[in-house]
């Protein structure tokens, strides 16, 4: 499969423009407010686009899987039917976090693990959009008549389990900053650290001064040896992987559940401190 990554909002704006087919995905997240996604969307979005929720798409229900495991591939589905996405189609996701909250979840469930061949993350996201001139648009405008039938085939090789992670035989890197890396802080989660042995490689570093992804070849430069990331739930980690995939470089495979899932079991090591 061919990697697609990140597309400008000059090419997406034109793209519209010109009437060509392109499903255009509002991916916005605020974690702790599970209704700020589809308020943001109301508010204002790039013309045309679908609302892609975190909690209630990306993820399935918190648990025993962490706070945001995968959702189920039935389910997953059935959202990718109700929103009318088809191979046929490109898509392009955003979000207003340089694909943090929660576009790069979006890209690597539909791109890598559902095989969706052309999905493109809007490099810079909405405010790239909008110092590009593109307009915005609000309310909620009417989803697709019927659901478009696609029927995915799921990649499980692109992600691991936590007793894989355990074996202590990949490259991990985490996504989170860096004190929480190191166990300083920990805002969300109930333990604070790292697995052992993972290099810390917070997703904001993929970005440069202006919220756009670093060149291909200063990632290629700066990304540390990477055979698996996680985060602190599954998101951010997806982020690194797209810095991988924009780098030229193989694909970490996802620790799915990341630290909210591994610190479930006591008997887990945890790790502080670099």
């Amino acid at each position: 499969m061919a990697l697609h990554t990140l597309v400008d909002a000059v090419t997406v704006r034109d793209r519209l423009a010109q009437g060509q087919p392109v499903l255009i995905l509002d991916c916005r997240a605020r974690l702790g407010d599970p209704d700020a996604g589809r308020r943001l969307w109301r508010e204002g979005r790039l013309p045309g686009s679908r609302h892609l929720d975190l909690e209630a798409d990306l993820s399935g229900p918190p648990g025993a899987g962490g706070r945001h495991p995968l959702p189920e591939p039935g389910r997953f589905t059935a959202t990718l039917n109700r929103l009318g996405i088809t191979p046929a189609v490109p898509v392009v996701v955003y979000d207003d976090a340089g694909g943090q909250l929660a576009a790069s979840r979006a890209w690597w469930l539909l791109h890598v693990w559902a095989g969706h061949p052309d999905v493109r993350v809007l490099d810079g996201g909405i405010a790239a959009w909008q110092d590009a001139e593109g307009a915005l648009e609000s309310g909620e405008p009417d989803l697709p008549a019927s659901p478009s039938g696609w029927a995915p085939t799921f990649d499980d090789a692109a992600w691991v389990d936590a007793d894989t992670v355990a074996k202590g035989e990949l490259a991990l890197v985490d996504a989170r900053a860096r004190e929480r890396y190191r166990g300083e802080v920990e805002p969300i989660d109930a333990v604070a650290g790292h697995i052992p042995g993972a290099t810390c490689r917070p997703s904001s570093d993929n970005l440069d001064e202006n919220g756009r992804f670093k060149t291909p070849s200063r990632l290629d430069a700066e990304l540390p040896q990477s055979e698996a990331s996680y985060c602190g739930s599954g998101v951010t980690a997806c982020h690194n992987i797209l810095a991988y995939a924009i780098a030229g470089r193989a694909l970490p495979k996802l620790y799915a559940g990341s630290w909210s899932h591994w610190i479930r079991d006591p008997a887990r090591p945890v790790a502080t401190g670099d």
